[in-house]
């Protein structure tokens, strides 16, 4: 008898209070809020059962959890501050065995990439011991594909002991840092994933301050009317066609753990 396949749920967290660009999430760009953008393009990630969107109780984040509702995207809604509980409690509302972690501030997320990743890290599973945690290397794709895979029972673990801080801010630094308790994969490079990509170039494409919204606004309406299905490949291709959008923020400094 073989064992049956894991349940797979994508969480996506977002709140309408970001301290650098608030509301950013439901900002525009060719028709549709960027949170759109990305809840559509990461429900076509292949593997995927489902995709939540974790977000607060607040009740500023109530159009947050009404746009996904009319997207027929479920919706976990926990502390503002504790991400680490509201990713457990999505994760326990939907019945996840493994749990892939994205940010709703990117809204050209790749599906073909977090496919990729999900694929690696069922691999890794297999594997003696099996892989309890895997991710995307922002340092070698453009920053806004990031994407982690984690076990429930990793995530269930770091939910309940976790205490500092920055664990509870950014949910996966009590695995990742800890070697000794879970078996880490290395992370997905371009070129290591099935797709065989290229390169990948340092752009950044999350949105955390308004320059980074112009551009993410800008590669979405030259590529969504022609292809509402495009990857990233393609969003490289645009920045060499436009060169000078890559000094929309350039400036723009990416937030760290404290």
């Amino acid at each position: 008898m073989t064992a049956a396949r894991p349940r797979i749920v994508a969480i996506s967290q977002a709140r309408m209070t970001s301290t650098r660009l608030p509301g950013k999430v439901l900002l525009e760009a060719a028709g549709k809020p960027l949170l759109a953008h990305h809840l559509e393009r990461l429900s076509r990630s292949p593997g995927l059962d489902a995709v939540v969107l974790a977000t607060t109780v607040n009740a500023a984040d109530d159009p947050l959890a009404e746009r996904a509702a009319a997207l027929g995207v479920a919706v976990f809604r926990g502390d503002e501050h504790d991400v680490l509980g509201r990713f457990a409690g999505a994760a326990a509302m939907a019945g996840a065995d493994l749990v892939v972690r994205v940010t709703a501030d990117c809204p050209l997320i790749d599906p073909d990439l977090v496919g990729a990743l999900v694929a690696a890290f069922l691999a890794g599973r297999r594997e003696t011991p099996p892989l309890d945690y895997l991710s995307i290397d922002s340092a070698r794709y453009p920053r806004g594909l990031d994407a982690e895979i984690l076990t429930r029972a990793a995530l269930d673990e770091a939910a309940r002991l976790a205490t500092d801080p920055a664990e509870r801010e950014h949910v996966t630094p009590y695995v990742y840092t800890r070697p000794e308790r879970f078996r880490l994969g290395e992370a997905l490079r371009p070129g290591t994933e099935p797709s065989k990509a290229d390169p990948g170039e340092t752009h950044r494409w999350c949105v955390d301050e308004a320059a980074d919204y112009e551009l993410v606004r800008r590669i979405l309406e030259a590529l969504y009317p022609v292809d509402p299905r495009f990857g990233w490949r393609d969003c490289c291709r645009v920045l060499r066609e436009h060169p000078d959008w890559l000094d929309i923020n350039r400036s723009v400094r990416q937030k760290t753990l404290h």
